[in-house]
């Protein structure tokens, strides 16, 4: 006959048995502390003024009391009236809204100002209550999960994905409220200030920049005109195979995340054109590429961007293509949630650079002419947040197109006249279109208004194509390019313009 366990023991062929201890526990009180709700509610009925150092901390649903939660939506009602605080008026208050019986009465109001040590304890106790509370959260996102396992034809992938889910949100809740709400992204005023003078940009010169650090680049045009071959031109750049593009620097960075979601087998094969073989290491380790959709658009989990930056431990994101990250365009509202999304990245130390679309009906534009941010497709609110737009304008599969400067981080940049190669995947301006190279060409130099002819191609430049031409040629001057010979004044046209001429030492150098 066989012998009986005892009730403790366990059998080794019982199943679920550490399972069902595990739901029990689940079950169980969830995590609380009754005194300190006490402690922080009579410490701000004691003293109306605790209630600004503990409403940074706590919302009314962090108190496990639901009582707790209806005396502590009173005090911030009364606090918000500049009225008092005290037992007697939030006893007054209850009773107008019918509340007082249920949160037990007037003496109960009485017990909790007893449960004060002192008013200066306040912000410690409402600690202790929020921390409870996130524990509370975290055990029913434990719980939901638990649950789920146990469904007719649980997907394991699905409920992973709901946890992540779950823990995204909580996380992002945890971040919007309390003291993580009112300190996630502050910074003192001289940082502020000081920190975005001293930040060398990602792309270009501080006098002329193409890509801000902390802002984003937007790259826009029609199809075929070059978008990705100089996206990654510039990702090659950052990921240390190239110092430069298009005559501008480009910082190194740690690491890049390609988005590549739509054609990732196009933008594969583009890519493969400005790689080789001793190119192995630097892409293996320095750049990361996300083949097909993203797992949700960004306009739905603001928070997407940057977990997948820290999730493969990138500093730079490339976005190809915006259209595929958001759900649609036009809505304004779904552009400010993306603007979310590409902020929150960038607050976390990430550059970004946005492949994306101009309007169809801009799409046969000529390229000598000035397109517009209207032209870009979708909400104004996509340019709005982006800190640089360049525009390549031309028709698909033109070897030469023109880059216009749409929106500036510093000043502005060309029009550049840049010849693609489509063999190799490289970009160059026309060197003849060059200011340095048109300097160099001409013994006699060059007025202003004769090399604003030349860059616009018109014989009579309009007052902005020459405003530009000098900015040009002063710049050269500054950074010791050029000379400058001061013209001399007239009378009925009879005066002289100042010339630019190639600096010896600049020719020297070249010759």
């Amino acid at each position: 006959m066989a012998q009986s366990r005892a009730p403790h023991q366990k059998n080794p062929s019982d199943h679920g048995t550490d399972e069902a201890s595990a739901y029990a526990g689940l079950n169980g009180e969830p995590p609380n502390s009754v005194d300190a709700e006490r402690a922080v509610l009579g410490a701000c009925m004691f003293h109306r003024d605790a209630v600004d150092e503990v409403r940074g901390l706590l919302e009314g649903a962090d108190f496990y009391r639901p009582a707790h939660e209806t005396v502590w939506r009173a005090l911030l009602a009364l606090h918000t009236d500049d009225a008092p605080t005290d037992p007697i008026a939030l006893a007054e208050y209850l009773a107008g809204t019918g509340e007082l019986s249920k949160i037990g009465g007037a003496v109960y109001l009485h017990q909790l100002v007893g449960a004060a040590t002192t008013t200066g304890s306040a912000a410690y106790y409402a600690d202790i209550v929020r921390r409870k509370a996130d524990l509370r959260r975290l055990r029913e996102t434990a719980l939901r999960q638990y649950q789920r396992t146990g469904e007719p034809g649980a997907d394991p992938d699905e409920i992973r994905s709901a946890a992540e889910a779950d823990l995204r949100t909580e996380r992002e809740r945890a971040l919007a409220s309390g003291t993580g709400r009112l300190s996630r992204y502050l910074t003192n005023g001289w940082d502020f200030v000081t920190k975005a003078a001293d930040t060398q940009p990602v792309w270009g010169t501080r006098e002329q920049t193409a890509w801000a650090s902390g802002e984003s680049l937007m790259l826009v045009g029609p199809p075929g005109v070059g978008k990705t071959t100089l996206a990654h031109q510039v990702v090659l750049a950052r990921i240390g195979l190239n110092d430069s593009v298009l005559g501008m620097p480009v910082v190194p960075g740690k690491r890049v995340l390609y988005l590549a979601i739509d054609r990732p087998t196009q933008i594969a094969r583009a890519l493969a054109r400005g790689v080789s073989d001793e190119h192995e290491a630097a892409l293996r380790n320095r750049l990361a590429v996300w083949q097909g959709p993203l797992p949700a658009t960004l306009d739905k989990e603001p928070d997407l961007l940057a977990d997948l930056a820290a999730a493969h431990q990138a500093d730079t994101l490339v976005i190809d293509s915006l259209k595929d990250a958001v759900s649609t365009m036009v809505d304004d509202a779904l552009a400010v949630a993306y603007n979310n999304a590409r902020g929150r990245a960038l607050q976390n130390g990430v550059e970004v650079l946005e492949l994306h679309h101009q309007r169809k009906s801009g799409a046969e534009s000529p390229k000598a002419q000035r397109p517009a941010l209207d032209q870009v497709y979708g909400s104004t609110w996509l340019t709005s947040g982006a800190g640089s737009v360049l525009f390549i304008n031309g028709k698909p599969g033109d070897l030469a197109v023109t880059i216009h400067h749409l929106k500036l981080a510093t000043r502005e940049i060309g029009p550049l006249q840049v010849i693609h190669d489509h063999e190799h995947g490289t970009s160059t301006v026309d060197p003849t279109l060059d200011p340095v190279t048109l300097l160099r060409a001409t013994s006699s130099g060059l007025t202003v208004r004769e090399l604003a002819e030349v860059l616009s191609g018109e014989p009579e430049p309009g007052r902005a194509d020459v405003e530009k031409a000098r900015r040009h040629l002063e710049r050269l001057v500054r950074a010791g390019l050029a000379t400058k010979a001061e013209g001399a004044a007239g009378g009925n046209g009879g005066g002289q313009q100042a010339r630019y001429h190639a600096s010896t030492r600049h020719i020297g150098v070249v010759s």
